[in-house]
């Protein structure tokens, strides 16, 4: 019996369950009905490159649902996550508004949706919607200030210390699976590392001492928070 696999459908702007966290939520239902006209949409799987660093950009990417990390290589050939983007978010727009190569890459950490808008579409409706732009630098300013806190983090703080800051990051951003307390998401362990700034080897390290002491619970890929108290005072943060 031949399996006929279900097609994916992405609804119109005006209709999109995530319209109210975008930046297009600045939109009147008009503007989006017309922008759904222009929009196109690609499945990706997990490890999928979205856009590589150093190309040119052609439009703004919006993640109709899954997640997505962006990554640069250093000069030593390590790669350092700058920042991750879920459902709801847009990426690409930075090299959009400067007008430049992309300077990181993009890459689905799962199966991931996204919704393309040409580079024309975007700039057009900046230029038109005093609202839509001011959302915008509000995005923008947003990303900023998380990218300021994790470069002064990297500087600042021990390797223990980055480590349980990360796993409170992936837990504010990303929220909690229905038990509350598994982070929904599941990061490799090299990941995890280059969000912290450190090795592969230490972050095992470190999220097995975790596990020993009870702080967290590691089933598989899985994290499990269990003392949230515990990981902030690691952390050096306020719970």
């Amino acid at each position: 019996m031949k399996v006929v696999a279900k097609k994916i459908e992405i609804p119109p702007c005006d209709k999109c369950e995530n319209i109210s966290s975008s930046m297009f939520c600045a939109l009147p239902k008009t503007e989006l009905v017309q922008l759904s006209t222009q929009k196109s949409f690609s499945i990706y799987k997990k490890g999928q490159v979205i856009f590589y660093e150093g190309n040119q950009p052609q439009g703004l990417y919006c993640i109709y649902s899954g997640k997505v990390k962006v990554h640069k290589l250093g000069d030593n050939g390590k790669e350092q996550i700058v920042r991750l983007a879920k459902t709801g978010n847009v990426v690409g727009y930075r090299a959009l508004l400067h007008t430049d190569n992309y300077h990181a890459t993009a890459t689905a950490l799962e199966k991931t949706l996204i919704c393309f808008f040409p580079k024309a579409v975007y700039l057009d409706l900046l230029m038109r919607n005093s609202e839509f732009s001011m959302k915008t630098i509000k995005v923008l300013s947003s990303d900023l200030k998380i990218a300021e806190q994790m470069v002064t983090n990297m500087a600042q703080k021990h390797v223990r210390e980055r480590i349980a800051e990360v796993l409170l990051l992936l837990k504010d951003f990303f929220g909690l699976e229905e038990d509350n307390i598994t982070i929904n998401t599941v990061l490799t362990r090299e990941d995890i590392a280059n969000m912290a700034g450190t090795t592969t080897e230490t972050t095992i390290r470190v999220l097995s001492d975790f596990n020993k002491s009870k702080i967290i619970k590691l089933i598989g890929k899985k994290i499990k928070i269990l003392n949230i108290g515990e990981l902030a005072k690691l952390a050096n943060v306020a719970e």
